[in-house]
């Protein structure tokens, strides 16, 4: 019997401005999102945070009480929900990410896993921004875990390519984390691991023995297809306004709701169920949800 899908909701990303499209910010829109794709079966909040000064809530924010705001918010709005902090900086200074881990003390939190020439090219041969190295050294990706091993937050290695895949065995031979192995595949980036079936049937043969694995699938409507293939593959699954606007019929989702709910249609399509928060828990090896007082 195929096990139940873990279903993740990205609430809102990096750089989205709010302004073009409907991506939430304070802590209060951010709790009304994640609600709904609580409720449409996500046990899992990957959790941005954004500045919260007005007209400024297109830009990253590593404030410690924007950061507790948030996931107080998301927590009270869904009761037992597992939090999933992003933690991705460019530059050796990480001391931002760090400092919302120690403060937040999320169960999860993101570990960029390896480096990344991060590119978009135009058809017109101009890029769509400057080159930029997405740069994540083996030292800063230990600081990362040091921080999240002192916080109790397991990590989930994101791999925006195949070398940084078979990175992640390394990492766990060397001894710079233990627990649950547990992968994303980011596919779509487009100097990254394309949006793919044909290569997402492979990359399962390089993880750890006994990981978990998921896919990130960037993109329009045709990332659909991919997600479908990950549930049937056995993979967890996630989506939201970080990585897609569009629903499986090309139209442009409303809220993370209506993406969140197109995906369970995925997994049990797939034949399986959706995971509670605490099979994702056991699952991940995580600690039980607190009580509640």
């Amino acid at each position: 019997m195929p096990d139940n899908a873990i279903l993740t909701c990205s609430l809102t990303g990096v750089l989205t401005d709010p302004a073009q499209h409907p991506v939430p910010v304070t802590p209060a829109q951010m709790a009304a999102e994640a609600r709904d794709a609580f409720n449409a079966g996500a046990s899992i909040m990957h959790v941005h945070l954004r500045r919260q000064e007005p007209g400024q809530g297109h830009l990253p924010s590593w404030d410690p009480d924007v950061a507790q705001a948030v996931c107080d918010a998301i927590r009270a709005a869904c009761p037992g929900v597992i939090i999933n902090l992003t933690t991705g900086v460019v530059g050796r200074d990480v001391s931002g990410p760090v400092a919302c881990i120690e403060r937040v003390q999320p169960e999860v939190a993101a570990c960029n896993a390896g480096s990344l020439n991060y590119l978009k090219i135009k058809d017109n041969g101009s890029w769509a921004w400057p080159p930029m190295v997405f740069d994540n050294p083996v030292s800063k990706i230990e600081t990362m875990l040091q921080a999240m091993d002192a916080a109790g937050t397991h990590p989930e290695f994101e791999c925006f390519d195949v070398g940084i895949v078979r990175a992640v065995g390394m990492y766990l031979k060397a001894g710079l984390f233990k627990g649950v192995p547990e992968y994303n595949f980011v596919m779509g980036v487009a100097s990254g691991m394309p949006c793919d079936g044909d290569l997402l049937r492979l990359l399962p043969r390089w993880m750890a023995p006994g990981a978990v694995w998921q896919t990130t699938l960037i993109g329009r409507a045709d990332v659909w297809p991919v997600h479908q293939l990950t549930a049937e593959l056995g993979g967890m699954l996630r989506t939201g306004l970080e990585d897609t606007f569009y629903l499986p019929d090309g139209e442009r989702a409303a809220g993370n709701g209506a993406l969140i709910e197109a995906l369970a249609d995925c997994a049990r399509r797939a034949g399986r169920g959706i995971a509670s928060p605490e099979e994702a828990r056991q699952r991940l090896g995580l600690k039980p949800a607190p009580v509640a007082a």
